[in-house]
């Protein structure tokens, strides 16, 4: 399990409560830049766990910065990154998208040994379904092409069928990377349902207030409980190739971690 956390100022206390080992993805704050993100990584490493920095192509200003975030990774021995396009409407510099500056940091020699690529179940508010297949297939062929590891992650989606549907789709298209399920953590629905709406996910929102039973297992808790995703699922892990889940604690690593403990 990948726990994801969010460079703010709760973010000391939720390093403190993670796990022994951890693997830790630092997200990319649209206001706090990829700097901030690359010194929160450096304190999970530092830590004794293994982070996964995030970094939005649509955040790095040109050539000179992909060549100093290259030289942090090697310095810092971080070998795995999580890319996106991210979500400023407009970019820094000549990269527009996560696949410009995945070949471009390819160039920069990073050291990298495994890049995460996002998958959208729930569809994205700006970019067409077809637009984002099309992605995705190229950045699995530049990954071979460099003979690196890459993993999907997904966007956090509260809809089993929705994921399946996707998944299932995108197999059949030719998608073989693995995947890691986002699905949030032991988080307190109020701040959950905020998160929802903020991270594009109102098709799944939707999905809630349709089905009662899904709508009232999560109002009836005062924290959210992973398994009302993940058991749906269970029987299709392995045929979807789903191997890992990515969990959206936004710092609430205490309870999370208690959670997955019990399992």
């Amino acid at each position: 399990m990948t726990y994801e956390i969010v460079p703010l100022r709760s973010a000391a206390d939720a390093i403190a409560a993670l796990p022994a080992a951890a693997t830790v993805s630092v997200t990319c704050s649209p206001v706090k830049g990829i700097d901030a993100t690359l010194e929160l990584s450096a304190q999970v490493l530092a830590a004794g766990h293994t982070p996964v920095p995030h970094l939005a192509a649509r955040m790095v200003e040109g050539p000179a910065q992909v060549t100093r975030i290259a030289a942090w990774l090697r310095a810092e021995g971080v070998h795995r990154i999580f890319l996106v396009g991210g979500d400023a409407e407009h970019p820094a510099g000549p990269y527009p998208d996560g696949l410009s500056l995945l070949r471009a940091l390819l160039d920069a020699d990073p050291g990298l040994t495994e890049v995460g690529v996002p998958g959208y179940p729930d569809g994205h508010p700006l970019i067409p379904a077809a637009a984002l297949a099309d992605a995705l297939a190229a950045k699995e062929a530049v990954l071979a092409e460099a003979g690196l590891q890459g993993h999907v992650s997904t966007q956090m989606c509260f809809d089993p069928g929705r994921i399946r549907a996707w998944l299932g789709d995108s197999r059949t298209a030719g998608l073989t990377l693995p995947v890691h399920l986002g699905v949030p953590g032991v988080i307190d629905r109020a701040k959950l349902m905020t998160m929802g709406v903020r991270l594009g996910v109102g098709a799944s929102l939707r999905y809630l207030r349709k089905n009662r039973k899904a709508l009232g297992t999560l109002l009836s808790a005062s924290h959210f409980d992973p398994a009302t995703v993940l058991e749906p699922l269970a029987p299709h892990l392995s045929p979807l190739g789903i191997e890992g889940i990515h969990c959206f604690t936004f710092n609430q690593v205490k309870p999370t971690a208690a959670w997955q403990a019990s399992w």
